[in-house]
């Protein structure tokens, strides 16, 4: 019944007009945007613009922070971004094979001696993977899960926190942040990852929320402090 009504603007929605060397225009139909709702379309952009926006703040990361990239073995920094880009597990052997908040824990662990930045930003990617069921389009059928999508949200959070707080402990570091983001100095502040970061939890939260108004369900919000929470799981 639902896709008796939908299919008009939905058809509509999937034309595109071209016009031919006689000119001639025609109009074509993309099959595939047949069985896409509005939902699915705003899923499918949510998705892309929130991965793009942890790649650009790793790209940031690794530009305050070079020497991670190095650990890593990686040529480059462009060839450390494209490594996160594709994120496949067995480029990272000193990971062993950990994902999510296993994996973004370790960026924060004075044991690891690997590249930090990917182990972050590969932990927040894969978390957002998993909040989108590892899918990178969405169709009529295809649901998702608003809590996923609320956890994801929320270990940006914690993540952010753990960037301006977390330090060493031990050693001739002691004292230091494990990973420099924002300028130290008070007088020349850059909010820079705040604003990315603040973007990327906005498009999960509304997303959350949109999935939520969808089943018809109330989306429960955590009241715990950033300081004291560990990463939450999204996948698993």
């Amino acid at each position: 019944m639902i896709l008796r009504y939908l299919l008009p603007f939905l058809l509509l929605t999937a034309c595109s007009t071209q016009l031919e060397k006689d000119g001639r225009s025609t109009t074509k139909v993309g099959g595939h945007y047949l069985l896409k709702t509005e939902i699915d379309r705003v899923a499918d952009t949510t998705r892309r613009e929130t991965v793009e926006g942890l790649l650009r703040i790793a790209d940031k990361l690794y530009k305050r922070n070079p020497r991670e990239w190095k650990r890593g073995g990686q040529i480059s920094r462009e060839a450390a971004l494209q490594r996160l880009r594709l994120r496949a597990t067995s480029d990272w052997p000193e990971l062993a094979g950990k994902r999510e908040r296993l994996a973004a824990t370790l960026a924060f662990t004075e044991e690891f001696s690997g590249d930090r930045v990917a182990a972050l930003m590969l932990g927040l990617l894969s978390m957002v993977d998993s909040a989108f069921e590892d899918k990178e389009e969405f169709y009529l059928l295809d649901s998702l899960d608003e809590i996923k999508l609320y956890h994801a949200a929320r270990n940006m959070e914690i993540a952010l926190w753990k960037l301006g707080h977390d330090r060493w402990k031990n050693g001739e570091s002691s004292g230091k942040l494990f990973l420099i983001s924002n300028e130290l100095d008070p007088a020349n502040s850059n909010l820079s990852f705040e604003r990315e970061f603040g973007r990327c939890i906005g498009l999960l939260d509304l997303m959350a929320q949109i999935v939520a108004d969808r089943q018809g369900r109330t989306l429960s919000r955590l009241t715990q402090s950033v300081a004291t929470m560990v990463f939450l799981p999204v996948g698993f």
